[in-house]
């Protein structure tokens, strides 16, 4: 049986009290950030093969299928109101298609050939990366869309908390954190789905400033789409350069359009 499919260590949950149920999921909790830390010398190799990649102009493609696709999505999504990116530099795909994001597609997930075809209106080429993103390690639509684009040429990587799965055998750089069984057996939403999170945090987040889109550690380059990130960039205009007026710095990034061009004026 597969560690993600294990039973819980956990009995009787139907007569814990709330109280026990929170604590105990907690407890499995604690345990996430430690497996994640152990696939950090993978995640290293990940990063570093992308960031080749991307200086030359290639992209990245997250897909999966349920959790594993909504959370790729999730984090090729914030990419651009963050680092002031390109929509196409991280493009996320769910199998069932963007419906999928709110309800499940039936089947979608065992269409070997469906994450292929989807990224067809891409064009993907060899200078791309494509991470696939599956607890269980055997989910069709990722392990399909892993071989198909390894022999294309792209750099291939995995996320999975399953050892010796399918998709570690497809990718290139495989990237494991075994968390061990769900406080409800298989429920991979929970501990799986907060290591996913966590790796997927690491890697665009480590990218983008390696990418130089991070001034120590201010986003320069974020979008202000809104009155909070209007504040934080005035915030950062004044921490940046020095003065000392919110009303002369939040002027200056109006004027200027974001936060590392108005920094650049006083060079």
């Amino acid at each position: 049986m597969i560690v993600t499919e294990q039973p819980s260590r956990f009995g009787s949950l139907d007569t814990m009290s709330t109280r026990e149920l929170l604590e105990g999921i907690n407890r499995e909790d604690h345990g996430v950030a430690d497996a994640v830390g152990a696939a950090i010398p993978r995640i290293e190799a990940l990063v570093e093969a992308m960031l080749v990649r991307m200086r030359k102009g290639g992209r990245v493609f997250y897909i999966g299928a349920g959790t594993s696709g909504r959370l790729g999505i999730l984090d090729a999504s914030e990419i651009p109101p963050t680092y002031g990116a390109s929509h196409d530099l991280f493009i996320g795909l769910i199998a069932g298609g963007d419906g999928a994001i709110r309800r499940a597609v039936e089947g979608a997930e065992d269409e070997q050939d469906g994450a292929w075809r989807d990224l067809q209106p891409f064009s993907p080429n060899p200078e791309d990366t494509l991470i696939g993103i599956a607890a269980s390690g055997s989910t069709p639509y990722v392990v399909g869309g892993l071989r198909a684009a390894r022999s294309a040429g792209l750099l291939t990587a995995c996320i999975t908390c399953n050892p010796d799965s399918p998709v570690t055998a497809e990718a290139e750089i495989p990237i494991v954190a075994v968390v061990g069984p769900e406080f409800v057996t298989g429920s991979t939403r929970m501990k799986a789905g907060t290591a996913q999170k966590m790796i997927l945090n690491m890697i665009s987040t480590s990218v983008m400033i390696r990418l130089g889109h991070v001034r120590g550690s201010r986003m320069v380059d974020m979008q202000l789409t809104n009155a909070k990130l209007v504040d934080r960039g005035t915030r950062m205009i004044m921490e940046g350069s020095g003065i000392d007026d919110y009303g002369k710095a939040r002027d200056l990034l109006l004027k200027y359009g974001s936060v590392r061009a108005a920094l650049d004026s006083f060079e």
